[in-house]
């Protein structure tokens, strides 16, 4: 075998690398940043312009990536203590830290060279929206709130992917922002209430660990109550048609449905709910947005 064939990642490694990143969780978020995006080219120029919505793609994505790498990387010792969690890639051995490390630096990169090739503005903002990421998983060691850091995290994206397309600000791409945020920061409250117990024996701090089940579950509801009025704010601000609002309502019965399956001492459906759900709440609302800017007059 050659030293640069010795050298390269083997298959599996990737593989190992992508579960310990859940590389498909990337659904959750790409979503509203393409709705961000078409609808500020459909403002612009009313075509989509794919080379941009390739490189807010791949920005979402290694961002992303990095993120989970960060989280894994940082939390490997108190993964490693909870029962849920101890299988992860980096307890295991089936991922090493250098390798955990090497591909969270490859993702930034690719996130940073993507942000460049969009405009100045992306690139020079770029750091900031890093910060967050790095933060968050450390958040767990000293407020009961990390949870409102990831929703700061993921708040950024469709600020961003306006930016990535017009180069400046927008209130509209903020309102949208906020949303996300405050959905991802909700649906982040119902997956910490499962690790409770573990949270509570090893110092571990979150809103569930703190207030109870019930309390973070009552604050997720009320975050998705909030999310549901400011994505309607958003569809007013963007005079948005018949399309948008259908998947509105899609959004709102998935929410219910949401916070019917899942009680505080029946925890059993859980997973439904965060991965199945919140899934459908993204996909959802983006092709029923995208069918909307398409009635209106979007061009291919």
């Amino acid at each position: 075998m050659s030293a640069s064939a010795a050298a390269a990642p083997s298959p599996g490694r990737t593989r190992a690398f992508l579960r310990l990143v859940m590389i498909e969780h990337s659904v959750f978020a790409l979503p509203f940043a393409y709705i961000a995006s078409l609808t500020a080219m459909f403002r612009q120029d009313g075509r989509v312009d794919w080379w941009k919505l390739f490189l807010v793609t791949v920005a979402m994505v290694g961002l992303r990536t990095f993120a989970m790498a960060c989280n894994r990387i940082i939390d490997r010792e108190i993964d490693a203590r909870n029962p849920r969690t101890a299988g992860r890639e980096l307890v295991t051995g089936a991922v090493s830290v250098r390798s955990a490390w090497t591909g969270a630096l490859v993702a930034v990169v690719v996130f940073l060279g993507a942000a460049g090739l969009l405009n100045p503005l992306c690139l020079a903002l770029a750091p900031i929206a890093v910060i967050p990421m790095v933060v968050y998983p450390y958040g767990k060691r000293f407020t009961d709130f990390p949870h409102a850091i990831l929703g700061l995290a993921q708040a950024m994206g469709p600020v961003g992917a306006w930016l990535a397309v017009t180069g400046s600000w927008s209130n509209d791409a903020v309102v949208l922002g906020l949303a996300v945020g405050i959905w991802i920061g909700g649906f982040d409250l119902i997956f910490g209430c499962q690790d409770v117990a573990a949270d509570r024996a090893h110092g571990v701090k979150s809103t569930p660990a703190r207030f109870g089940i019930p309390a973070a579950l009552y604050g997720a509801r009320v975050c998705h109550v909030i999310t549901t009025a400011l994505l309607v704010w958003y569809g007013l601000m963007v005079h948005a048609g018949a399309f948008f609002w259908v998947g509105m309502t899609v959004v709102a019965v998935a929410f219910v449905y949401e916070h019917t399956i899942v009680r505080p001492h029946d925890l059993s459906r859980l997973n439904r709910a965060f991965f199945t759900v919140n899934g459908v709440i993204g996909i959802a609302l983006f092709l029923f947005a995208l069918a909307d800017l398409v009635n209106r007059g979007l061009g291919w």
